[in-house]
């Protein structure tokens, strides 16, 4: 787990009514020496969508860095704890953890979910204390295929549909990456609800909708799997849509 400040570089945030901070709770497979005990017959699902969200965290560290905005990171892997559960959710632990005893599955809490919470939770109370409102953007990525059934997107943006402030920056940013990349298929509240168990609701639960706005990022993964110079266009594609969102949602440009 770690924290990184962005350095002001790119196109920084030029709309001061809000800050933004950037997460990602799936960004690495990688399983703490005093646990590895308990995956000795998981060992290839880490390598796996079950076991982190590949290529999550170099766009998480892109949006950092163009919005000069903290990223909260994990590279624990989901499979250890899932940091995007809530506590009681029954995939909160995998079928590696599920049954450790007690003793084991609350010291993960503590050592690895619970501080995670805490922090991203400061730096979205801060950027609500500097600038009145916060856009946290949480990034993942999903497969092409699930369960036998086939993804129709390329990118999919998560949000709550009564929140009012996350409906229009979706509907912005839509607009902006088809206008980017009119071939690709851009899809709101797709391939999961918005609205469901994750991070995002738990931030809904405590904030209101003028001081909290999350959006799930959810990019699929065939386009990461081509890796080289078309990831990296991708990837700055979607910043620059993202940019070009928020510059319309400041100047009240309908979308």
């Amino acid at each position: 787990m770690c924290t990184e400040t962005a350095a002001l570089g790119g196109r920084a945030n030029e709309c001061g009514s809000q800050g933004f901070v950037i997460t990602c709770e799936h960004g690495g497979n990688r399983i703490p020496r005093a646990y590895r005990d308990l995956f000795h017959a998981h060992q290839a699902q880490l390598d796996t969508h079950r076991g982190f969200d590949a290529g999550a965290l170099i766009m998480a560290r892109a949006l950092a860095t163009a919005l000069a905005a903290p990223l909260m990171a994990s590279t624990v892997s989901r499979l250890l704890v899932d940091l995007n559960r809530s506590v009681g959710h029954p995939h909160l632990h995998s079928e590696a953890t599920r049954n450790a005893p007690a003793e084991t599955r609350q010291r993960i809490l503590k050592h690895y979910y619970q501080p995670y919470r805490a922090r991203a939770e400061h730096l979205v109370r801060q950027a609500i204390a500097d600038h009145g409102q916060v856009i946290h953007l949480s990034s993942h990525s999903f497969t092409p295929e699930l369960d036998g059934k086939v993804r129709y997107a390329d990118i999919g943006l998560l949000y709550d549909p009564a929140r009012p402030g996350e409906v229009e920056l979706c509907a912005r940013w839509k607009v902006a990456l088809k206008a980017c990349a009119p071939d690709l298929s851009v899809r709101r509240n797709y391939p999961y609800e918005g609205k469901g168990d994750g991070l995002t609701a738990w931030f809904r639960r405590r904030l209101p909708p003028d001081a909290y706005v999350g959006i799930e990022l959810e990019i699929n993964q065939e386009h990461i799997i081509r890796a080289g110079r078309y990831w990296t266009e991708l990837r700055k594609m979607v910043v620059e849509s993202l940019c070009g969102a928020l510059e319309s949602r400041c100047a009240g440009i309908s979308t």
